[in-house]
């Protein structure tokens, strides 16, 4: 490869320009990622550390340079631990790629009406209820945290288990392929407390933050308002009607198969709308 110019003893051709340009939108995307979060600042604090022991390398300060080097040789595990949910939240990003999805097998098409109808159902009702309904990927952690049912999926077992009075009502029930895996679970909260200056409960947080780390579409029935809320991908939408919730499931689950790659094309326009 030709050299394009030449910055004092250092060389530039192509291939640098396009190292840079990639490392460039690498970073780029990391600080949106992460932007307006408490691991912003804690990576602020690791850059500093890392640039103030290069200095001091050159500045052959010989105690100092040991301290920081010490820090340094540890900063990959302490990144680790620090950011272990931004990097499952990226991660999750990357898994939910179009290009990724293109060689995953999804799960089997749902019963989507089940879930709409028991839905609205307890919305009549004002019985609150948290649905997590998987797509591409498992979430068995969480799902132990509960009881495992393994029962196959009915409206009736449905406002049986969020009925108030009933054991296992508090809490998430995780749906896949047709069959309630488990009730009762528990789900990390999200960060989020307050969206367009309304005020989020403990359930929709629950719905919001399994949504952020995992390809999940969580169905939200409010206690106090019966509204039906969904959160998918981190974005949570409030107020839908019984056929707005079907619209919004079917889309996810009933999507008709494309063939080659006219298919493929289309399908990636879809997502990125």
């Amino acid at each position: 490869m030709a050299d394009l110019f030449r910055i004092g003893f250092l060389t530039v051709n192509l291939f640098d320009i396009l190292d840079i340009l990639i490392v460039s939108y690498i970073v780029y995307r990391l600080y949106i990622i992460l932007n307006g979060t408490i691991a912003a600042q804690i990576a602020l604090g690791l850059m500093i550390v890392l640039v103030t022991s290069f200095v001091v390398q050159l500045s052959n300060l010989k105690a100092l340079s040991w301290l920081l080097k010490l820090l340094s040789d540890i900063w990959v595990i302490a990144f680790i631990i620090v950011f272990q949910p931004e990097i499952r939240r990226l991660l999750v990003i990357l898994a939910r790629n179009p290009f990724v999805k293109f060689f995953v097998k999804p799960n089997a098409l749902l019963s989507t009406e089940i879930i709409v109808d028991a839905a609205f159902e307890m919305s009549q009702l004002q019985h609150g209820a948290l649905i997590i309904i998987l797509k591409s990927t498992g979430i068995r952690g969480f799902s132990e945290t509960g009881e495992i049912l393994n029962a196959r999926l009915s409206k009736d077992l449905l406002r049986a288990i969020f009925y108030p009075r009933a054991a296992l009502h508090d809490g998430a029930v995780v749906v896949k392929n047709n069959i309630i895996e488990a009730a009762r679970c528990t789900l990390p909260l999200s960060q989020n407390t307050m969206i367009n200056g309304v005020s989020l409960g403990t359930r929709h947080r629950a719905g919001l933050g399994i949504s952020e780390q995992a390809d999940v579409i969580s169905v939200i029935v409010s206690e106090e308002t019966g509204s039906i809320s969904v959160a998918e991908n981190g974005h949570l939408t409030r107020g839908l009607s019984k056929d707005g919730l079907r619209k919004r499931l079917n889309l996810a689950f009933k999507e008709p198969k494309l063939k080659g790659f006219k298919g493929l094309f289309e399908q990636l326009k879809k997502n990125k709308s």
